[in-house]
């Protein structure tokens, strides 16, 4: 673990199949739940909530790929079920089942590296 306790590029990448493609500099996450109401007949409130699904939805900010991934030829844009390993002081966040939703370039000529990826996450597991 680099730094003082938070992550930082070192800590922060893309795997598939346990091998590191991509390193990140920083990120965003958020969940969302979609709850919804029970109502009852005859009452001007709802009477509680039910907890639906919960979706994960990560802003990745500045992912370099590896050196083995130029190597391999990976595209950003073909990569598919991968997951997001984000490692803290105390714990790992592993955000798995992962899929690309929209991916922005900003890019200088012979750079690899993706501006902005945002991601959309089938799990989050938190691992100690």
């Amino acid at each position: 673990m680099s730094g003082a306790g938070f992550p930082t590029s070192k800590d922060i990448y893309l795997e598939v199949n346990g091998k590191k493609l991509a390193v990140v500099e920083s990120y965003k996450a958020k969940a969302v739940r979609e709850s919804r109401y029970v109502e009852a007949f005859g009452e001007q409130e709802p009477v509680g909530t039910v907890a639906g699904r919960v979706r994960h939805i990560i802003e990745l900010g500045r992912i370099y790929a590896t050196d083995a991934a130029i190597r391999d030829g990976v595209s950003f844009f073909n990569l598919t079920s991968f997951n997001l390993v984000i490692v803290k002081p105390d714990r790992r966040v592993i955000y798995s089942g992962c899929e690309w939703s929209d991916i922005l370039e900003s890019v200088t000529v012979g750079d690899v590296v993706a501006e902005r990826v945002t991601v959309v996450a089938a799990k989050r597991m938190e691992l100690i």
